[in-house]
């Protein structure tokens, strides 16, 4: 009962973890792939998740022992490191947060009925709203809220994806011809969903910042208790993949339904194929259910990259003194509303490529920062008796490598 009570306490960076991954990877990227492809999804669905899981747990690691963010160990590797890593964070701050905020104000038209408002008008009152609670709130509302959220969602989930399969698969049209994974449409679709899943690589950084702030208004967790507290959010995103994959699965495929790119035209098909297959009562709870997924993930994406943004200010740029303030902070948080409301309104014609174009870049750089993360955690920061075991080192270049061989795979079938 005191280990329960310890871990519940802990509850923060691994819960804010699981709620900005499950979003469009789950929502989007798992539902369709259950739907175009069938059951054979789960396979690059369990291996991203495994593969990936090192880069993700070293960012807990290293902050756990060092006090350190992991951002600040890239700057003690070289300062390259640490450039490279603010260029990836300025590609997401283009396009991540963009995407995220489309897909939901998709969602939210479509919950709403507010067919004769734009996407980036939707768009731009979530920015605000949302600007507004991050602001006002700070990190001790956005745990306190997440927590209502995951678990609500979880249990919808749960509950939807036991009815799907109760109901059994639809049965496939006539004729109907599988769609072929290993073509460039395919292998493209793949990087897609491996790309962001459970979530982008670089996010890593983000829970690093979490505990951070967390630490700041709670008594520091041991590294045994901070790697349980991220295991379970970690463990609770793959498993939230699979039910969206076979819910997307049971209804859709064999049907030859292709899911819009339009964002509006994407919610709607979603809602409908949970509600043509459970009953028309399931409406709301699943229209709600979506929402809130998509909701949470644009609030802890936002909340990230402004503290990411900040820090690597910090360290890029350290005789001006610090930029962690709660004003600067509050400057970053609308300062990416701006930006990313330009991109959507530039954009919001065609949710697809702006997915496509995030995931494609975060799958490319996703074994570089997983190589960074290593370097960190088997750095001189670390007590040699707090760094991974040989296993997880194993594991760590088997994702590599398995990243880095589908990258160049792709590359071939596009150049030849």
């Amino acid at each position: 009962m005191d280990k329960l009570k310890i871990l519940i306490k802990n509850l923060g960076p691994g819960l804010l973890f699981a709620s900005m991954a499950i979003g469009t990877s789950h929502l989007v990227l798992s539902t369709k792939a259950g739907a175009q492809y069938g059951w054979v999804m789960v396979i690059p669905i369990v291996l991203a998740n495994v593969f990936k899981y090192p880069f993700f747990e070293f960012g807990v690691r290293y902050t756990s022992v060092t006090n350190k963010t992991l951002i600040e160990g890239y700057l003690n590797r070289g300062k390259g490191y640490l450039w490279f890593y603010a260029f990836i964070t300025l590609f997401s701050t283009f396009t991540i947060l963009a995407a995220l905020y489309t897909v939901t104000a998709g969602l939210f038209i479509n919950l709403f009925k507010t067919t004769g408002v734009s996407i980036s008008m939707v768009a731009l009152g979530l920015f605000v709203f949302i600007s507004t609670l991050l602001i006002v709130g700070k990190y001790k509302f956005l745990e306190i809220s997440l927590k209502f959220v995951v678990s609500i969602l979880f249990i919808a989930l749960i509950i939807t994806t036991g009815l799907v399969l109760l109901n059994g698969q639809k049965s496939p049209i006539e004729a109907f011809e599988p769609t072929p994974i290993f073509n460039e449409v395919g292998i493209l679709f793949l990087i897609g969903l491996m790309g962001w899943m459970p979530t982008t690589v670089e996010a890593s950084s983000w829970v690093s910042l979490w505990s951070i702030e967390k630490w700041k208004t709670q008594e520091k967790p041991t590294l045994k208790e901070s790697l349980q507290e991220f295991n379970i959010g970690y463990f609770l995103t793959g498993l939230l993949a699979i039910f969206f994959m076979l819910i997307g699965w049971f209804t859709l495929y064999g049907t030859n339904t292709v899911l819009s790119n339009n964002a509006v035209s994407f919610a709607d098909q979603v809602v409908q194929l949970f509600t043509t297959h459970i009953g028309p009562w399931a409406y709301i709870f699943i229209a709600i259910s979506a929402f809130a997924t998509m909701f949470s993930t644009c609030m802890t994406a936002h909340d990230a990259v402004s503290r990411v943004s900040l820090d690597i200010l910090d360290l890029l740029f350290p005789k001006k003194g610090t930029l962690q303030t709660k004003l600067n902070f509050a400057i970053t948080v609308v300062l990416l509303a701006i930006v990313n409301y330009i991109v959507i309104a530039a954009f919001a014609a065609n949710m697809g490529n702006l997915v496509a174009l995030a995931t494609f870049v975060s799958f490319v750089v996703a074994p570089l920062i997983g190589y960074m993360n290593l370097k960190n955690v088997m750095s001189s920061d670390v007590n040699p008796k707090f760094r991974p075991n040989k296993s997880l080192q194993i594991l760590t270049y088997l994702g590599i490598i398995f990243l880095t061989l589908f990258s160049v795979y792709y590359f071939w079938i596009i150049i030849f």
